[in-house]
């Protein structure tokens, strides 16, 4: 009975988080416009190479754990 008990509040609050962890305060003036003094994006492609070679890494870490378990 408690795993009922406590599945409705986590999904509400699941749902609530979504629409909170998106919204973003506006300051609107009235003139409509989207478009306006935004950050430049922060590139990734730089750190792609070493996110990779730490996947590989982690990915053969994980088979020799595995098969040593076996």
């Amino acid at each position: 009975m408690k795993k009922n008990f406590l599945t409705l509040p986590l999904v509400i609050l699941l749902v609530l988080m979504d629409v909170i962890v998106y919204a973003q305060p506006g300051d609107d003036d009235g003139s409509g416009g989207l478009e306006g003094n935004d950050p430049p994006p922060a590139p990734i492609n730089t750190k792609l190479i070493w996110l990779a070679i730490l996947a590989l890494v982690y990915g053969f870490y994980s088979i020799k754990k595995y098969r040593k378990a076996i």
